[in-house]
């Protein structure tokens, strides 16, 4: 069953910023590490950003000082902020964890 949904994605130009949702259908999501993963046309999916369940955060370089990964477990929710955007940010984005798999995704455009 689908577990996570992502929302937020849109088109924005470049050095603009949009803020990305995944809303999680159980509180489950409070146990475990949660991931944003974006995959470009003709390119393989990447892990952008990981929190842990205690808050400490990973990302890739490329997006390092412009997007913030943050969770808030009472509401079940993961967030990606995203700022400075780069056209080479656009992708289709989603969410992932550990025993609830992945979200639908959610497209996002970087163009001017």
């Amino acid at each position: 069953q689908e577990k996570l949904v992502e929302s937020g994605g849109g088109l924005v130009q470049p050095g603009g910023s949009l803020s990305l949702s995944c809303a999680a259908s159980t509180s489950i999501i409070r146990l475990n590490p949660m991931d944003w993963y974006r995959q470009a046309p003709g390119k393989q999916r990447e892990l952008v950003a990981r929190i842990t369940p205690d808050g400490s955060t990973n990302y890739a370089d490329s997006v390092k000082g412009r997007f913030t990964i943050s969770r808030d477990n009472a509401k079940n929710m993961v967030y990606l902020q995203m700022n400075s955007l780069k056209p080479e940010d656009t992708a289709v984005y989603s969410c992932y964890g550990h025993f609830l798999g992945w979200g639908q995704g959610t497209q996002v455009t970087v163009s001017s």
